[in-house]
């Protein structure tokens, strides 16, 4: 019998020990000075929300400023109308996976409106978000090789681990990196026989950046690689229409596939991939989080239309968070804070360290104004930041608070003049 580290076999015949994997479960230094004060930002219980942006946490009304609601359509009556609606007349759950029981009326018709607001042949839907990027697992296989931002997200990274593909990251938004592992890719023997995906998110939500996408699709169309993107934060507020970072480029026909979660500008929860007619054939009838996994409520779909409807209708809610972003971004900057990116809804303050970022997010906290404190593995090491994420909903007063707790918070920390 195997001894483990900690524990005496029972027969006492073998030396032989193996790590206690519970061992690995040692909160991190900052986590634990932070709990022991009471100013871990995460996992913070929301009591209540009185009003558009704010909520109650702890008994105190607070500005939310950390959300990625951006259209503030999660509490809009018409959406919760429509889940309201779609509950009384189907129930909480289908009973089933979309193959099997779990496909209705509502789900098609929410693909078929879907697609043709991203101007895509098909899309399917999903209970979330990250399963729908876990989808993309069933695109590549053992010998193919995909070309990754080093700042996707966590269910992009987990779905090319699933595929088993050669993973090969190149530096945050450096094309010329890109550009040099595709050209080795291109000299490796038996290339010819490989596939190849480059995978990116159209707006990175650590800083709320753009992809390059003008340099991915050059890239793209030189070495003959296909385009997966990540829609999770552009969807709804980027490009004219809202349907994301390709449109705000130009560039929709460079991207294949396109993964559009609903839980940041639709308000509701779910997630869909929308692409060629062929390959979403494929994914329903190959990706496992597809398959084997339950339909989307039938509350969700419904909410997650009427939200369609709003963003389609009504341009000036981007166009207003957009705005607001823009203003508080340009403030921040003149106070002295470092300021990572502008032009989106998130407005990412740059901090450094673990421990730093939650103090200054414990001052934000205590001033009134809850906000994302984004820590490795978030972020890289070293690179802790504050993120806010804006709303429609915002007014002008709320922003001020959000401004003047800034700028006292910012000069308890000496963060700025």
């Amino acid at each position: 019998m195997i001894q483990v580290r900690g524990h005496r076999a029972r027969d006492g015949k073998s030396d032989k020990e193996m790590i206690d994997v519970f061992t690995r479960c040692r909160p991190h230094e900052a986590f634990e000075y932070g709990r022991r004060r009471g100013i871990v930002p995460h996992y913070r219980v929301v009591q209540e929300r009185p009003a558009a942006g704010e909520v109650v946490i702890d008994g105190r009304t607070l500005i939310m400023a950390g959300s990625g609601d951006y259209l503030a359509l999660a509490a809009d009556p018409r959406v919760k109308e429509a889940a309201c609606r779609a509950i009384g007349t189907w129930g909480l759950s289908t009973g089933g996976a979309r193959a099997s029981s779990g496909s209705t009326v509502l789900h098609e018709e929410l693909e078929a409106r879907l697609a043709a607001f991203l101007g895509r042949p098909a899309a399917m839907v999903l209970a979330s978000g990250y399963l729908a990027n876990l989808t993309l697992a069933a695109l590549v296989g053992r010998d193919d090789l995909v070309f990754a931002d080093a700042l996707i997200h966590a269910s992009l990274v987990d779905a090319l681990l699933v595929s088993q593909a050669r993973l090969r990251r190149y530096r945050h938004n450096e094309i010329e990196h890109l550009e040099s592992l595709l050209a080795r890719a291109d000299q490796d023997r038996g290339a010819q026989d490989r596939g190849a995906l480059i995978v990116t998110e159209g707006m990175f939500s650590p800083t709320g950046g753009l992809c390059d996408l003008p340099g991915i699709a050059k890239a793209a169309s030189r070495h003959g690689v296909r385009v997966v993107m990540d829609s999770a934060h552009d969807a709804g507020v980027m490009g004219a229409h809202g349907r994301g970072a390709a449109e705000h480029y130009g560039l929709e026909s460079a991207v294949d596939v396109q993964t559009v979660p609903f839980s940041k500008s639709f308000g509701t929860i779910g997630g869909a991939v929308a692409g060629p007619e062929e390959v979403i054939v494929h994914l329903r009838h190959h990706a496992r989080a597809m398959v084997f996994s339950a339909a989307l409520p039938p509350a969700s779909a419904a909410a997650t239309l009427a939200a369609l409807d709003i963003i389609t209708d009504e341009p000036e809610r981007r166009q207003r968070v957009l705005a607001t972003a823009t203003e508080i971004g340009d403030e921040l900057t003149g106070m002295g804070f470092r300021i990572l990116h502008s032009g989106t809804p998130i407005v990412a303050v740059h901090i450094g360290d673990t421990l730093p970022c939650y103090l200054f997010w414990n001052e934000l906290f205590n001033q009134g104004v809850f906000t994302t404190a984004m820590i490795p593995p978030s972020v890289p090491e070293g690179q802790a930041l504050i993120r806010l994420g804006l709303t429609a909903a915002h007014t002008d007063a709320q922003a001020e608070r959000i401004l003047s707790a800034f700028a006292t918070a910012g000069r308890v920390m000496h963060l700025i003049p």
